[in-house]
């Protein structure tokens, strides 16, 4: 296709900063940027809305909101060129408010790309100018406008979310690249570059531009394998994708399918993902999904942190694979989530009861004068150290808040529980009481002391994990799934 016709409409608007002189020297990429609509490949959702905006009376303020490489500054740049006047282009990264301030005097339509760089401070100059109707905004962003633009701005702009490409339109983007440069390529080199390029046109037609300078016998598939650039995987530590393979790692091995969960795990640590941000996720997973059902899935997810902070990366990806498997083919049970979310959702709705007082702690003589402690039965002094005792604050006996699956150990948990439990009766129990030794007294202040101790280090131990789960990311902790009923 002759230059002439790559640059169609491209001198439409009145473009600042010299877009439209574009030289023979520059990417192909560049060079191929559609400048008619006819020529703009992929995002057949849009079609439609497209057509629609290129026809209205009027252009609103819009937002393109999409991977690199998907058309989103095309499709501004294509919108504005259509409208015409004034266009003004800039990066957020280069732009101060200064300078902002310079460049829209009398602009039309500004395209803003990289939305997402501005401060909240920077994000609120535009209010006003979109609230008069003054100017006419089309930005870019590659990052959640949830999080990425106020919640002002983004009620002033209609958002359009761009995919990446599909397989088709990046073959005809690849071949329209082959014409311009004029060198045709093999087809399975072709499908190798499109492979490659993860849908992002931009990303293709640099390979395509770099192949066709190899020497002709070199642009063989066997050959080309070689001598392509590395391509590293594109992973936003901060952005959708991130969440995004988290939470699909996370519920593979909730759904036990070794084989995505392996994959995932492949795509956050060939990404560059942080292997402490795994490994927290594989200990999480360890405790709530798989539980009670095989206990030793825990100590193995904690055993791989322990693995991978002694050995680091890249070799850290083995205790990790092995850990992901291993919690994938376990049992599931997340019993003990579902109990602690019961009991902390009666403990929001109430408050904490009192503690009932034979279960108390007399740590002095004041308190065992007051009846701390009086009448605990001490498990060990009694057949397979259970015996019949409330141990619920008063306001809540009866109440369950765990329910035991029946799957793996729980299952063999719940057996021993139920057997216990059903060959001890109340009245057993009231017997105990009256014929306990006094033995059990005289232990029970050491015992109870211990075992309270330990129970509050647990407590505050646990505590400290919730909160850094919670500060790990906005969504790191939606891996926990929905609450139970």
């Amino acid at each position: 296709m002759p230059p002439e016709a790559e640059r169609k409409g491209c001198d439409s608007g009145g473009l600042t900063r010299g877009e439209e002189a574009v030289t023979a020297s520059a990417p192909l990429a560049e060079l191929l940027r559609p400048r008619d609509p006819a020529l703009f490949f992929g995002q057949e959702h849009l079609r439609s809305k497209l057509e629609n905006l290129l026809r209205a009376a009027r252009l609103p303020s819009l937002l393109f909101f999409g991977p690199p490489g998907s058309g989103k500054s095309t499709l501004a740049l294509l919108l504005a060129g259509a409208r015409g006047g004034k266009v003004t282009r800039i990066s957020a990264p280069e732009a101060g408010l200064q300078q902002l301030r310079r460049l829209l005097a009398g602009t039309d339509i500004l395209i803003l790309d990289e939305l997402h760089r501005f401060s909240k401070a920077q994000q609120d100059f535009f209010l006003p100018l979109l609230e008069s109707g003054e100017m006419t905004l089309l930005a870019t962003t590659t990052e959640n406008p949830s999080f990425s633009v106020t919640a002002q701005l983004l009620s002033r702009l209609h958002v359009l979310r761009l995919h990446p490409l599909k397989r088709a339109d990046l073959v005809r983007i690849a071949e329209r690249g082959e014409e311009r440069v004029q060198c045709e390529l093999d087809a399975d080199v072709r499908d190798l570059l499109c492979d490659l390029s993860g849908g992002d046109a931009r990303t293709l037609l640099n390979l395509v531009e770099y192949a066709a300078a190899l020497p002709e016998d070199a642009r063989v598939l066997a050959d080309i394998k070689k001598v392509l650039p590395e391509l590293v995987a594109r992973h936003d530590k901060q952005g959708d994708k991130h969440y995004d393979l988290a939470s699909a790692l996370i519920k593979s091995i909730r759904g036990s399918d070794p084989d995505a969960a392996v994959y995932y795990l492949a795509c956050l640590l060939e990404g560059g993902e942080d292997p402490r941000f795994v490994c927290r996720r594989l200990i999480l997973s360890a405790a709530e999904d798989v539980g009670l059902a095989d206990p030793a899935a825990l100590p193995l997810a904690t055993a791989c942190q322990h693995a991978v902070e002694l050995i680091g990366m890249p070799e850290g990806y083995l205790p990790m694979a092995e850990t992901t498997i291993y919690l994938a083919l376990a049992p599931k049970s997340n019993s003990a989530y579902a109990a602690y979310v019961n009991a902390a959702r009666e403990v929001k709705a109430k408050g904490a009861c009192p503690v009932p007082i034979h279960l108390r702690n007399p740590a002095t003589r004041l308190q065992k004068a007051w009846g701390y402690g009086k009448g605990y039965l001490y498990p060990h002094n009694y057949p397979d150290a259970w015996v019949e005792q409330e141990y619920l604050p008063e306001e809540l006996a009866g109440r369950r808040f765990y329910f035991p699956k029946s799957l793996g150990a729980e299952g063999r948990f719940k057996s021993r529980r139920a057997s216990a439990s059903g060959t001890r009766t109340q009245a057993a129990g009231a017997a105990n009481r009256a014929q306990a030794p006094k033995a059990a007294d005289r232990t029970q202040a050491s015992g109870a002391t211990a075992q309270d101790s330990e129970a509050a280090a647990q407590a505050s131990g646990a505590m400290d994990g919730a909160q850094d789960s919670g500060a790990a990311g906005r969504q790191e902790s939606n891996q926990t799934g929905e609450n139970p009923a």
